[in-house]
């Protein structure tokens, strides 16, 4: 058996061949030959507000002064606290610029959270802005780590002159009062007129500190290069089949701080001079009116997303004429939200798949053309994967059984920052390759299309049999009444483990646990019987909105 699975050249959908390369470049570098193209071209829009490429780009380099200024220097760590605010891409440039190292923080952190992995990371300073929530727990970082350094941005000043206005004004309670000093410095401080002395930034030095959530433990430090966030960007911009990319402007509601966003909005749209309009945080009603308003053409999201635009009566009235696709990652799509969203928007949706450790992408259904439902697509070009054997992954699966996905890439993470004990658990070699375990079981069918079936650790052990919660959930979303699916097993005396589902309902509707469990269990295998079907108002997710089956097992177990 070969140690690559690729699809003939025939098969493969994707507009470029599988097997292109790309240049591995420096994101500041990269920056540069967007902005000495056009200068004036817009980059982010922001509520009302516009910001071009030379006017970030301008942010960044004083922000690279500012940093030099305080002692920052070539692989030192700045951590980014902050939401989506036109600042974060200024900061994450400037800290590169300067030779730093970012370290990407949720605003949702709590000081526990925060105070652990700037401690962990060797984070010396942390960049925020001026909301409340969000300063109080950086002050309380600084006050109480080896933090040396808190720089504050004012919200207002990113706003149209207007809505900063008023928000001074008639909303000061939105504004954190800042105690500016020694230590706390505000962005325009940060960001002096001067001129940057010389660093050498290489594709090969370190760029970004991406802390994973994992399954168990505390998240570990993902550590990814200039060049491996260069080639991925690369590699989705070559998934474009529409023309002209400067033309093109995503709707920006992922995260900045999460991977996906990095690559698939932030780091793609400045590769290729496209345009960001960018919200706060994901709000149904403003991400609608943004779309219209600044014509969006493309929409990374996650399924939670997609089902919120379908519940909003705004929906209706919207026009997407604009939106050539949607892509959808961070969680398996249900495939009803699937065909509904298709069917009411009259926008495709391509599934995609990634994570962490791979810089954010490694696979995605063709925007145009031939496609699969159900199904993460075709790898991205400079991709290869194996399927393992669950049991021993230093072997292949049996052939045309699925198998534990791994990965490898010019995107594949160097390995956890300060855990060099988890190589050999995280990374197996075949073939003279160095391949990354993914975690997730997949399929992979002759024209290289990937279904991923389940993840090993959510494998639920039912007696002597393997059962995957996604099939389960799969069959549960068929019935007319259910929203959202989450399947867990739960302790059982006798068969050790036993499925368990629970659930939300749509609007308007009502069935009991009951009900459910008895049609879900007419439908499926002995097997994969629930003991029941517990109907709830909500159901856990993550800070990106997908379902979150971790915490849902924490709070049942």
């Amino acid at each position: 058996m070969t140690v690559s699975i690729a699809p003939a050249k025939s098969a493969y959908h994707h507009p470029v061949p599988l097997d292109t390369t790309f240049e591995p470049a420096s994101l500041p570098a990269l920056l540069e030959r967007t902005v000495a193209m056009n200068p004036q071209a817009p980059f982010l829009h922001f509520l009302g507000r516009t910001y071009s490429y030379g006017q970030i780009h301008k942010q960044a380099q004083a922000f690279a002064v500012g940093l030099q200024a305080i002692g920052i220097g070539k692989g030192d760590r700045v951590g980014l606290f902050l939401p989506n605010v036109p600042i974060y891409a200024a900061a994450y440039y400037g800290a590169m610029m300067a030779g730093a190292v970012v370290v990407n923080f949720s605003p949702l952190y709590s000081v526990e959270e925060l105070s652990w992995q700037v401690g962990d990371s060797g984070t010396r300073v942390l960049v925020t802005v001026d909301v409340p929530e969000l300063y109080k727990t950086a002050k309380k970082v600084l006050d109480a780590s080896a933090l040396e350094t808190l720089v504050v941005g004012s919200l207002a000043d990113q706003l149209p002159w207007y809505k900063g206005l008023a928000l001074q004004l008639l909303k000061r309670k939105q504004i954190a009062d800042v105690a500016y000093g020694p230590t706390v410095k505000g962005w325009t401080e940060m960001t002096p007129v001067g001129k940057l002395a010389p660093v050498e930034v290489t594709p090969a030095d370190l760029a970004l500190l991406q802390y994973t959530g994992g399954t168990t433990g505390r998240p570990k430090g993902a550590m990814l290069g200039h060049d491996q966030l260069s080639v991925n960007a690369q590699q989705v911009a070559a998934l474009n089949p529409f023309g002209n990319p400067t033309g093109e402007c995503f709707m920006g509601a992922l995260p900045f701080f999460h991977v996906f966003a990095n690559t698939a909005l932030l780091n793609h749209a400045m590769v290729t001079g496209a345009s960001i309009a960018m919200v706060p945080r994901f709000e149904t009603k403003q991400v609608l009116a943004t779309i219209q308003q600044y014509r969006c053409t493309g929409f990374p999201g996650v399924p939670t997303m997609f089902q919120a635009m379908l519940d909003h009566p705004d929906l209706a009235k919207t026009d997407l004429r604009s939106l050539k696709v949607c892509i959808s990652g961070g969680a398996p799509m249900p495939g009803p939200v699937h065909e509904r969203f298709e069917a009411t928007t009259g926008v495709r949706v391509c599934e995609g798949y990634g994570l962490t450790e791979s810089s954010g992408v490694v696979s995605a259904n063709p925007y145009d053309g031939f496609r699969k439902r159900g199904t993460i697509g075709q790898l991205v070009p400079g991709t290869e994967v194996v399927l393992l054997d669950k049991e021993d992954p230093s072997k292949l699966a049996p052939e045309g059984e699925p198998g534990e996905l791994a990965v490898h890439g010019p995107q594949v993470m160097r390995g956890y920052w300060n855990r060099p004990e988890t190589d050999a658990d995280t990374f197996v070699e075949l073939g003279g390759k160095r391949y990354l375990r993914t975690g997730d079981v997949a399929r992979i069918d002759d024209e290289g299309f990937l279904e991923i079936v389940d993840r090993i650790k959510d494998m639920i052990a039912v007696g002597g049999f393997k059962v995957f919660p996604s099939v389960v959930e799969d069959v549960i979303l068929e019935h007319p009444a259910v929203k959202e699916a989450l399947v867990i097993g739960v302790p059982e005396e006798y068969r050790g483990e036993v499925p368990r589902a629970y659930v939300t309902l749509n609007e308007g509707v009502a069935a009991t646990g009951e009900e459910l469990a008895s049609w879900l269990n007419a439908r499926i295998g002995k097997h994969e019987r629930v003991d029941q079907v517990v109907v709830r108002e909500s159901l856990p997710k993550t800070m990106i909105g997908k379902l979150d089956r971790k915490t849902l097992r924490a709070e049942v177990l």
